[in-house]
């Protein structure tokens, strides 16, 4: 889009989500997300009733008596979205498309972060690192990422969750609390969950929070006749007689087996989730996830 358009569009997401995240978020965000951090704040001796774990083994073996580590809440937080930039997400049949819909909910996470003070950052991904957006503060900031959200242009079209979990692992050192903005198909072709082992390392190390961005022409295929589908990601091209109600049923029985081989792994790494689709309003699930923390 050009410039005109593209400062109208990030205008009207503003005044949208920062009319939601004053009226609704907020405090929604605040109870659900505030105070799970702990940062270090001093050493002192030992005392009775301590916890045995919280003990700071190395001064204690140089003073030659038991300290432990006291830690404090954090005031701040450091919020991350991860944001799925591959071809899939230019699809939707609904009122919006999916990559419009990533964008709105990463400004109302952006907005509700700002309005308790806390920094935001964004990493970009297909199937690399597209780009990394450190985290700041400030309207400014925020803008900037809603911009670049509507007008990036990855270099890649398809997706590998695992590179985006890792990068995120090692460029942020210190807790966070992680925002996933993804469809989540990164699968095999017997569509088995490829990215298992870096969401469970990612989960362990930082506070993720996935929200699956779908749409409802994804989950089956309707009754047309011979049609053309092209995979927006690999470029294959297949005609698929849809009149056949074992195709029907074959690609709806595997979509099915896809969602729950995903909410399975989302549930073992302990990962709290929700999904939006194109059609539907987005703040009954946001809340839902805030709530359910």
């Amino acid at each position: 889009m050009d410039a005109t358009e593209l400062l109208k569009t990030v205008r009207k997401i503003e005044i949208k989500t920062r009319g939601l995240s004053h009226q609704i978020f907020a405090g929604e965000y605040h109870s659900a997300f505030k105070g799970r951090g702990m940062a270090f704040s001093e050493v002192r001796e030992y005392r009775y009733g301590d916890d045995v774990r919280s003990i700071d083994w190395n001064v204690t073996a140089r003073l030659n008596a038991p300290y432990i580590k006291i830690f404090e809440e954090e005031r701040e937080l450091t919020v991350m979205l991860l944001v799925d930039v591959s071809a899939s997400r230019m699809f939707g049949t609904g009122d919006k498309m999916k990559q419009t819909l990533i964008a709105e909910l990463a400004a109302l996470l952006s907005f509700s972060a700002g309005m308790n003070n806390d920094k935001v950052g964004v990493i970009f991904f297909s199937d690399k690192i597209e780009k990394f957006i450190p985290p700041k503060k400030g309207r400014t900031h925020t803008l900037r990422i809603i911009r670049e959200l509507l007008d990036f242009e990855p270099q890649s079209k398809q997706t590998n969750l695992s590179e985006a979990l890792r990068f995120l692992t090692n460029a942020i050192k210190k807790r966070c609390t992680v925002f996933l903005l993804s469809d989540l198909i990164d699968v095999d072709e017997n569509g088995d969950i490829r990215f298992n082992d870096a969401l469970k390392i990612a989960g362990r190390k930082h506070d993720v929070a996935s929200i699956r961005i779908y749409d409802k022409r994804e989950e089956e295929i309707p009754n047309v006749g011979i049609i053309q589908l092209q995979d927006a990601e690999t470029g294959q091209i297949k005609w698929i007689d849809t009149a056949r109600r074992s195709v029907r049923r074959n690609y709806a029985g595997f979509m099915r087996s896809m969602e729950e081989k995903i909410q399975q792994a989302l549930s073992r790494c302990r990962i709290d989730s929700v999904s939006v689709n194109t059609s539907e309003d987005y703040v009954r699930p946001l809340i839902q996830l805030f709530k359910r923390r």
